[in-house]
């Protein structure tokens, strides 16, 4: 577990645009005792952050190494174009890369999208960073194509995007190393996956001793109920049957004689 038994605690690295806050809600209302702690990374540097122990587990961007880090996919992004204001390709609601051919479009060093080839005309040199492409977007040069959290992220009052659709796509996953799957590392999965508190497949449940006398309980609960029903079908039979006086009286204006029958009486008495 991470940190030292006492105090763990769990940390988790995000690269740019990966939005955690609803999860870290949810792990702060069910591991109130266990601080969550957020490292920004740039994606680039996200496998290495894991692979050192810097952080338990990450939102990270696909493709990484499945040979040394497990990975559940969470979403795909939509790719978009970010274009000044008053770009040709605005007053359209979407875009293709031959849209892009006669534009300059950047590709920074710490691009996130694996091109086969890169629309529009090439730039004479490659930015260092996304934002940095951004400022030279909105001086009028060039477009620069990345996923749609990264547009939000360096939003701009001049600047604007449109979906490109026929652009490759990135993936956001939570990765973590395969040789580290810690008890919090389960219990970050269940919450990424939607799992309730409750779920039997997570980790947050009654232990043994809790769950002996949950048991115990609805044990006893139900022998009381038996108990209870099996007494309600006695005192409903006992209204039906009619007391034992009642029957033997029953009984004996059954067996007697009727009104005016001959009945052998006395002997006659011989003179």
């Amino acid at each position: 577990m991470t940190g030292s038994e006492d105090s763990p605690s769990f940390r988790l690295a995000y690269v740019p645009g990966v939005m955690p806050a609803k999860w870290v809600r949810i792990w702060n209302e069910r591991q109130p005792d266990v601080p969550l702690t957020l490292l920004s990374v740039p994606a680039a540097e996200a496998s290495d952050v894991l692979r050192d122990g810097a952080a338990d587990a990450g939102l990270v961007r696909l493709p990484v190494d499945r040979t040394v880090f497990s990975a559940i996919p969470l979403y795909t992004e939509t790719t978009v174009v970010v274009v000044p204001k008053d770009h040709l390709i605005t007053a359209a609601e979407e875009v293709s890369t031959e849209d892009l051919a006669d534009d300059v479009v950047w590709q920074p060093l710490d691009d996130v999208l694996e091109w086969e080839r890169l629309p529009g005309k090439p730039a004479v040199e490659r930015p260092a960073t996304t934002a940095d492409a951004i400022e030279l977007v909105a001086a009028g040069v060039g477009v620069l194509v990345v996923p749609q959290s990264l547009a939000r992220l360096h939003h701009r009052r001049d600047l604007t995007y449109r979906p490109l659709v026929d652009a490759p796509q990135s993936s956001v996953a939570l990765s973590w190393p395969e040789d580290a799957t810690t008890d919090l590392v389960e219990d970050f999965i269940g919450i990424v996956r939607g799992r309730t508190v409750n779920s039997t497949r997570g980790r947050t449940r009654p232990q043994p001793e809790q769950a002996g006398k949950t048991a115990k309980t609805e044990k006893d609960a139900k022998s009381g109920k038996d108990a209870k029903s099996g007494k309600g079908r006695a005192e409903a039979a006992a209204r039906r049957k009619p007391p034992a006086g009642a029957r033997a009286a029953k009984g004996g204006a059954k067996g007697a004689p009727k009104s005016g029958a001959k009945g052998r009486g006395k002997p006659r008495r011989r003179s």
